[in-house]
This record gives C-alpha cells, sequence and structure tokens, in this order.
C-alpha cells in the first residue's frame, strides 16, 4: 500500500519551500472560520521533511492521521509521534514538526488565529539538528 493509498484527504498544492525543508504538501480544508479565529489544513510530510521553527500567536493542534514523524520545542527533546497521536502547542511556543527519515507523516493541524496571523516562520532546522533527534 502506498502512502497516496492511506491517504484521507487528497494531498494538495506543495507548501512554500521557504518554511521546509524536504516537500510537503498542504490541503487547506477549512481556510478561515466565518470568526477569523481558526483554519484547517491537511499537512503530508514525505521522509525526512521538516517544517522550520515557528510560533503560532494563539497556539495550533496537531492530529497524526498516518505514518512517524516527530514534534519538538525550543530546548526540549524531540517527541516521536504515530497515527492517532494529538500534540497541542500552547501560544508563542517555538517548535517544528515532520516526518521522519523514513516514513511519510501526515497532519492534521487546527490552527488559532490572533489579529490575523496564524504563525510565525523562523529558521529551518538544521540537518545536524535533525539527525540528532533519530
Amino acid at each position: 500500500m502506498s502512502e497516496n493509498d492511506k491517504a484521507i484527504f487528497p494531498r494538495g498544492e506543495k507548501t512554500p519551500v521557504e518554511y521546509f525543508t524536504g516537500t510537503a504538501w498542504l490541503n487547506t480544508l477549512v481556510p478561515k472560520d466565518e470568526t477569523g479565529s481558526y483554519a484547517i489544513g491537511n499537512v503530508a510530510f514525505e521522509p525526512g521533511c521538516r517544517n522550520n521553527w515557528h510560533t503560532h500567536p494563539a497556539g495550533q493542534i496537531l492530529l497524526v492521521t498516518s505514518d512517524k514523524g516527530f514534534y519538538q520545542e525550543k530546548g526540549k527533546p524531540a517527541k516521536p509521534l504515530a497515527t492517532g497521536d494529538v500534540v497541542v502547542i500552547p501560544s508563542g511556543v517555538e517548535h517544528w514538526h515532520g516526518a521522519t527519515r523514513d516514513s511519510y507523516f501526515t497532519h492534521i493541524a487546527i490552527t488559532n488565529i490572533k489579529a490575523g496571523v496564524a504563525v510565525n516562520w523562523l529558521t529551518p532546522v538544521p540537518d545536524e539538528e535533525y539527525n540528532r533527534v533519530h
């Protein structure tokens, strides 16, 4: 069974290369709710792909729907993630998430929006830092 055969939602569009190392796809499921307070997207990462360090002014929730990945907050050890895991990311906490080297990784991201801002992108996670989590 291929990664695409397991997908709950279609992959969507490739994510901007300036915010990801490797290839990821975003399928925006809810662009912004009627109150303007959250958006929901399905994000699929190829093996080895991860997003940059970033923060969310009003927090985020990740619902892992397939395969294996990592979540790491700045200054803390990375946590392995697998299908069925839920991550609650507090407002303003610097973090990254992405796939393991040998697995695809897909999650639904429920991103809260504050004053029109959903995410503040920071620096990439260098290969040497990413390789230490394995």
